[in-house]
């Protein structure tokens, strides 16, 4: 498809011009993602990506934003990140705009670094350190993924506990967790989130959850606190799935337990159930990945509802944006961590902001992810070690998508190239 650019053109200085948008949908592999390739008449191709409804992310890449990218200089990011964030807010501004925002954005300052011969990070103000703590989270090698050919793929937040078997995490942490804590703090993690509250929710929804369950999800974490001491700081994702009483009692009997957090017990929407939550849980509070716009977090930072602030880059706008929200939540003198269970680009994305910005204290990855799919999207992978993700050295985000992937063949495959 052609697309013929704004006809006010925006004001170029870099000479070098946004030539084509191509994307794809990684079906075979993680079929919630969308893939982003932004084409210039410099040779030079930026990658994004982001997760979740990827056709609906990808038709407003192509029948919409297009318009204003095709054509244009792919240096100017704030002024495309502005003015696509103030036309999508004249109807929302979170959910799929955002998500299209992110993608593009992570993509922009692909091209920006690759131009500039340096990894995003420097461009960001250089290193704040030398490396990223990391924490292991509980998805295994088939969460967010289609496993077969006929295989469902699920729904979003609603992964199966998996199988025995190497790396099979989600099943470990609730079947084996002092097991998977010795297998962790050897190979140098510090931190692992568990989600075995998740079963209680499928079992009796999110209202009332009876003391039984209770005390059989925080089991595994309470043979972790008993098998390896502090050595191991315990994180508790709930989801989203439960309301105020079912939360209260988790919170309960967290406490012993003494967790890093407790994230996204309770749906985020309401920032005030939220700050009360927080005054009454008598343990820190994570919030979350969830938010999906500044306003969501201006809520949650105010109503001090939060203890850590969670931030995802390919939801939240970008690397643009994901930097603004972390030096946002040091205003209030509350740490920032990078969220990630989805694909490369969102973990690489995180690990520039981390690297760059002094608030940053976590970035979450799935090891499973890293070993065992990552190398059939990414042409260099993130490098994990005791417990640390190094940051990337190359140029851009220090990665690239496998050009393989963009085939005409592919599934949800779209090219948009410029008139001009």
């Amino acid at each position: 498809m052609s697309i013929s650019p704004e006809p006010t053109p925006v004001p170029n200085s870099s000479g070098i011009r946004i030539t084509a948008l191509e994307t794809v949908i990684p079906d075979h592999v993680m079929p919630g993602l969308l893939l982003l390739r932004i084409h210039t008449d410099a040779g030079v191709i930026g990658h994004g990506e982001t997760y979740y409804a990827p056709h609906g992310v990808a038709a407003l890449l192509h029948d919409w934003m297009g318009r204003r990218l095709l054509g244009a200089d792919p240096l100017s990011i704030e002024h495309h990140w502005r003015f696509l964030y103030e036309r999508a807010a004249a109807f929302g501004a979170r959910g799929a705009e955002m998500r299209a925002i992110s993608a593009i954005d992570l993509a922009l300052w692909d091209i920006l670094g690759q131009v500039c011969n340096q990894p995003v990070w420097q461009l960001l103000g250089g290193r704040a350190r030398e490396k990223v703590r990391v924490y292991n989270s509980s998805g295994g090698p088939s969460y967010g993924r289609r496993m077969g050919a006929a295989a469902d793929q699920g729904w979003p937040g609603h992964g199966d506990i998996g199988k025995p078997g190497p790396l099979e995490d989600n099943w470990a942490s609730n079947h084996a967790a002092g097991d998977l804590a010795e297998e962790l703090l050897e190979e140098g993690y510090t931190a692992m989130k568990f989600w075995t509250f998740d079963r209680a929710y499928h079992e009796f929804g999110g209202a009332f959850l009876p003391w039984s369950a209770v005390k059989a999800c925080v089991k595994p974490m309470e043979e972790v606190r008993n098998r390896v001491g502090d050595r191991m700081e315990i994180l508790l994702d709930g989801h989203g799935f439960f309301q105020m009483p079912a939360a209260l009692r988790i919170a309960e009997v967290m406490r012993d337990l003494r967790p890093l957090w407790l994230e996204d017990v309770m749906r985020v929407e309401n920032s005030d159930a939220l700050a009360d939550f927080r005054d009454k849980a008598g343990v820190p509070i994570a919030v979350s990945e969830m938010l999906c716009s500044r306003e969501d977090y201006r809520c949650v930072l105010e109503k001090r509802a939060a203890d850590y602030v969670m931030i995802d880059p390919t939801w939240v706008g970008g690397i643009s944006e994901t930097r603004r929200l972390a030096e946002f939540a040091q205003t209030y003198n509350l740490p920032a961590t990078m969220h990630d269970c989805t694909g490369p680009l969102t973990l690489f994305a995180g690990l520039h902001v981390a690297t760059a910005v002094p608030n940053v204290v976590f970035q979450e990855s799935v090891r499973a992810h890293i070993r065992t799919f990552y190398s059939r999207l990414i042409e260099t992978n993130v490098t994990v070690e005791n417990g640390f993700a190094l940051p990337p050295t190359a140029p851009g985000l220090g990665t690239r998508l496998l050009p393989s992937l963009f085939s005409t063949a592919s599934a949800g495959y779209r090219i948009s190239r410029s008139t001009s």
